[in-house]
């Protein structure tokens, strides 16, 4: 990913897209207490930090939320893994997540930003998302599911 890292503070908060700040382990931690996270490997979470721009929150050097944004850096961003540990949480630091990740430099001027959210609906709908359009079907291949074929050579 060919992103630029940024740094912005709240207090004693530190929140930074650089890579180079993350401890994996204490990602996939966080991750694995998530309803979504559970089954995450190691070597998978790699490529997706790689290819991701990644924001973590920081108090002192405790990760205390994580965030992606998956994107080609021009017309389209999807918002994953998502989460702000339990002890953390009702602090606005979601909020302030999400409202960097909105800002960032690089993710502006997209045609759109999506995210599927099981339980934080509110805190997004704060933030201008909405629903998708009634028109557009979600759809999704899954490798190994019903009907899916491995592609001809």
């Amino acid at each position: 990913m060919q992103d630029v890292p940024i740094e912005v503070r709240r207090g004693a908060l530190r929140l930074s897209t650089d890579r180079q700040h993350l401890d994996h382990a204490a990602v996939l931690a966080l991750l694995r207490t998530t309803y979504w996270g559970g089954s995450l490997s190691p070597e998978a979470l790699a490529r997706a930090l790689q290819n991701s721009i990644c924001f973590a929150v920081f108090d002192g050097p405790t990760l205390i939320a994580f965030g992606r944004a998956v994107t080609d850096l021009a017309t389209y961003a999807y918002w994953t893994d998502v989460v702000v540990a339990e002890a953390h949480r009702r602090r606005g630091i979601g909020t302030w997540l999400s409202e960097t990740m909105l800002a960032h430099p690089q993710l502006q001027g997209l045609r759109r930003v999506s995210l599927l959210t099981r339980d934080a609906a509110p805190l997004y709908a704060k933030l201008g998302f909405t629903p998708s359009a009634g028109s557009l079907t979600y759809m999704e291949y899954r490798e190994g599911g019903p009907g899916s074929q491995t592609p001809a050579a």
